[in-house]
């Protein structure tokens, strides 16, 4: 496809992009690259990579057929079967050479091929310039002539069609294009139908497509100068509700039109209001009217199964979505602070007692029973011994406990809070990349302020959404990449962490035990 460049746009080195001016012909060689680019090849041969907003691109239609002249002609007195042979090449002065032979077998044509093929013509968009009402000759050239007759001419004909638009419908081709056409449907592109009792029949899916209308919420954009109500839709499919305006009920609409207008009866949607748009009960009667209207679309096999209906069903506003999953990343990083410096204050804490109050206390159990045992040990009562000793063992054994409550925190204790201290000062850091990227995004949604005010141009103002989108992707990767860390930081951290504190307490546990074996069994 053809396609002139709007507007100048310089490339930016290393990033594919193709460098264009204003008025220049490009050929689009790839529309599907996506993000709001394709790519272009200018006519000295280089391509590379354009903003689509950037060209206007030129569609054009030649429908063109070769005649191969196998149609069944009789003789004068109706009996005789003659097939036209295909032109001769050999003597140009005798094209119309006739051989009697068999009428040709042509195997029955099966429609449910063809459906989806005609669907499929219905939603072209064709150009005005092919319905000059004239033909023209591709090969040898032959012409056919405005009042119906072909002069002959070469091995093979080809024509131009004139394609007459259906009243009311100005993108929709006249029936003569389709049925001049020889595309079968292949795979998924056939519809399915059968036949039933009364005639063909649409094969309805298994699942009847079904969505809610609901919860009506008042929104508004550029700064509150204007209010809209947004409809919340959500679909059986996957239960995931969806936000839509009523202009985006128009759209899709108008799609429909012209995909399936000349083939399907598209109902109206609910007529426009200028005023009263806001009142509580034209809200709900709106509702109610795009519930039903939603509801009989999905009901219909082929159009709730069609493209633009499912994108309808499953589109999110990305720019929302942006906005929402950065708040709650904001939100998070927020709590996470918050938490982090609780672990850090009762780390703190603990690091204190185990060297300090908690180290002396055990000391003291264990000075307490080995005073017990002197004490026994004054009372000259015989086989008093073995319990003296125990409890001299006992007593020592709390004593070497509060040297491994002291010990302990550096063996664990430690890299728990150095993790800790590192992540505080990282999520420090998040509140102000995302309040530049916030701010970014005001100023881009002020964009159409600014263009309408004559303060930036329109192409100041793509420069500008493409530089965001830079930004978010940034933002984006930096959000996973944080995340990914944090999920592989604190599951090592705490494995290893819960790993010294079983080897603490199994220690002590197995000092305990050797105290406990000193004991006789009275």
């Amino acid at each position: 496809m053809e396609a002139q460049v709007l507007y100048d746009f310089p490339a930016e080195p290393g990033n594919n992009e193709l460098s264009v001016q204003e008025g220049e012909i490009l050929t689009v060689t790839n529309q599907n690259v996506g993000g709001g680019w394709v790519e272009a090849r200018n006519s000295r041969g280089n391509v590379g990579l354009v903003p689509e907003d950037y060209i206007e691109v030129k569609n054009t239609l030649i429908i063109s057929f070769v005649f191969d002249f196998t149609s069944l002609y009789r003789g004068v007195n109706g009996n005789e079967a003659w097939t036209a042979t295909t032109w001769s090449n050999n003597n140009p002065a005798d094209n119309w050479n006739y051989t009697e032979q068999e009428p040709a077998v042509q195997p029955p044509l099966n429609i449910y091929d063809y459906l989806s093929i005609y669907l499929n013509f219905c939603s072209k968009e064709w150009d005005d310039d092919s319905d000059d009402g004239k033909s023209t000759v591709g090969y040898g050239g032959s012409q056919m002539e405005e009042g119906g007759t072909m002069q002959r001419g070469g091995g093979h004909s080809t024509m131009k069609i004139s394609l007459n638009k259906f009243p009311g419908f100005s993108k929709t081709p006249n029936p003569e294009v389709y049925l001049l056409t020889k595309s079968i449907a292949k795979g998924n592109d056939k519809l399915p139908i059968y036949a039933g009792e009364v005639g063909p029949v649409w094969l309805y899916p298994q699942i009847q497509l079904d969505c809610v209308v609901a919860d009506p919420k008042k929104g508004s954009k550029m700064y509150g100068l204007k209010s809209y109500i947004e409809y919340q839709i959500t679909p059986n499919t996957t239960n995931r509700p969806v936000n839509h305006r009523y202009k985006h009920f128009d759209w899709l609409y108008e799609r429909l039109v012209e995909k399936f207008a000349c083939a399907l009866p598209i109902p109206c949607l609910p007529d426009k209001q200028v005023t009263g748009r806001f009142e509580e009960e034209f809200i709900k009667m709106r509702m109610e009217r795009l519930q039903g209207w939603m509801s009989r679309m999905c009901r219909h096999p082929v159009i709730s199964n069609s493209d633009v209906f499912q994108l309808f069903l499953n589109y999110r506003d990305e720019k929302v979505r942006l906005e929402q999953k950065y708040e709650m990343y904001s939100q998070f990083t927020r709590s996470m602070d918050n938490s982090v410096k609780e672990l850090l204050a009762v780390g703190h804490l603990h690091w204190k007692r185990c060297t300090g109050p908690l180290q002396k206390e055990y000391r003291q159990i264990g000075k307490a029973f080995q005073n017990l045992s002197s004490v026994f040990n004054t009372s000259a009562y015989p086989r008093e011994s073995t319990l003296t000793e125990a409890l001299s063992a006992t007593g020592k054994t709390y004593e070497e406990i509060a040297e491994l409550v002291a010990g302990q925190p550096k063996k664990d204790l430690h890299f728990l809070m150095e993790t800790n201290n590192e992540y505080k000062g990282l999520l420090g850091c998040f509140p102000d990349t995302v309040a530049v990227h916030k701010a970014a995004i005001d100023k881009v949604k002020e964009a159409d302020h600014l263009v309408t005010m004559n303060k930036v141009s329109q192409q100041d103002k793509h420069i500008m959404e493409k530089n965001l989108s830079t930004m978010s992707y940034a933002l984006q990767a930096e959000m996973n990449h944080f995340h990914s860390n944090r999920i592989y930081d604190y599951n090592r951290l705490m494995q290893f962490y819960l790993e010294e504190q079983v080897k603490f307490y199994e220690t002590i546990a197995e000092k305990l035990k050797k105290a406990l074996g000193q004991y006789t069994t009275i």
